[in-house]
């Protein structure tokens, strides 16, 4: 069974920024066909954790957890590689992301940014929407909540 590798930006070694950055171009820029800026500024944040799944040095699975105001912490860039997607790697990747969200930030409340088609996903990991659908980058989102504790 895969670890999660739980790590600040000056933590991650060259390698590991390295897969991080280039998977998720490749998903979030390429696969996705949308031109944005994927590195951002919440990468090198103190309080960003970036949560790897590492099989034989390779990057199976990734997501970040941050505070992304006082009282409410975010979980993004949630990424499963495309060999891993359907074996229940998100599942896991998702329960290590908020387990350090909890962790983190104990006292913040979880939202997430999802892309509208994962609304059942995120549903079973106790995710209720708050927001109407909206286009962020070409791409249908919706703000979704945790509302079931851990």
């Amino acid at each position: 069974m895969l670890e999660p590798v739980i790590k600040t930006f000056h933590e991650l070694s060259r390698d590991e920024i390295f897969m991080m950055f280039k998977a998720r171009v490749d998903v979030f820029v390429v696969e996705q066909d949308c031109a944005y800026p994927e590195v951002d500024d919440v990468d090198r944040a103190l309080n960003t954790r970036h949560i790897l799944f590492l099989e034989q040095g390779r990057l199976k699975a990734y997501a970040r957890c941050y505070l992304k105001s006082e009282n409410t912490a975010s979980i993004g860039r949630v990424l499963i590689a495309p060999d891993g997607r359907g074996s229940g790697l998100g599942y896991t990747l998702m329960n290590a992301a908020l387990a350090c969200c909890v962790q983190q930030f104990p006292s913040a409340q979880v939202q997430i940014a999802a892309q509208s088609y994962l609304q059942p996903f995120y549903g079973k990991l106790g995710f209720a929407p708050i927001s109407d659908v909206y286009l962020e980058d070409g791409i249908e989102h919706i703000d979704m909540q945790l509302v079931l504790s851990m």
